[in-house]
């Protein structure tokens, strides 16, 4: 079997709020959160959440439903700039969601 990986890269907001003895790490546009001992370690966590989470959704057939409901909508990356609000980068986390490819299983002809 020839298996190959493949690794996307999400880079989504991420807030991170002392909470008593711990730091409180979510992403509020999907209402996913972590903690940890320290600021660093509960973004550690929030990523890692993520990425199950993302890995989850895609495994049980729902992520295009639980992105829409989320309020995700798809556009031209030229509009980029001109109707997205601009946050600063400290407050984005980085969330890879890898896979495996099967090169030698059956697939279906892309129907984009």
């Amino acid at each position: 079997m020839k298996t190959i990986a493949v690794h996307f890269s999400l880079h989504l907001p991420a807030k991170v709020k002392r909470r008593r003895k711990w730091f409180v790490a979510s992403c509020p546009i999907l209402d996913v959160c972590s903690q940890g001992d320290t600021e660093e370690q509960a973004r550690k966590n929030l990523s890692e959440a993520l990425t199950l989470f993302f890995i989850s959704c895609h495994e049980r057939g729902t992520l295009d439903a639980v992105l829409r409901e989320s309020g995700f909508t798809s556009f031209h990356p030229s509009d980029f700039s001109v109707k997205a609000k601009v946050i600063p980068e400290s407050e984005y986390i980085n969330v890879p969601i890898p896979f495996y490819v099967n090169l030698n299983g059956p697939r279906q002809r892309c129907h984009a």
